[in-house]
């Protein structure tokens, strides 16, 4: 059974929404470290970075349209390099 260890959504004054979900779940072939997670960041109605452990496809990252793994260690690590790359992501948005 799945149990909600964090939970944190934002809605940034221009509209934006960043989204971060782990789960505690039993440990499996598809989820070894006994973790489910999804993080996303939001724009106009379209995923332009996320982080997530779907079935299947392990430890990945996407950005805009593209995908690719990313080293998992610990959630808490990996939430802090999400909010890094949100915050990079933003400046390059809303700075240039």
């Amino acid at each position: 059974m799945a149990k909600l260890r964090y939970h944190l959504k934002r809605i940034f004054p221009e509209g934006d929404i960043m989204e971060i979900k782990i789960w505690e779940v039993p440990k499996s072939e598809d989820f070894p470290e006994g973790v489910k997670y999804s993080l996303a960041y939001i724009k106009e109605g379209r995923r332009v970075l996320g982080y997530d452990n779907e079935r299947g496809k392990s430890h990945h990252k996407h950005y805009f349209d593209r995908e690719e793994k990313i080293e998992f260690d610990d959630w808490e690590n990996l939430v802090r390099k999400f909010l890094e790359d949100v915050k990079e992501l933003r400046r390059d948005m809303y700075e240039s």
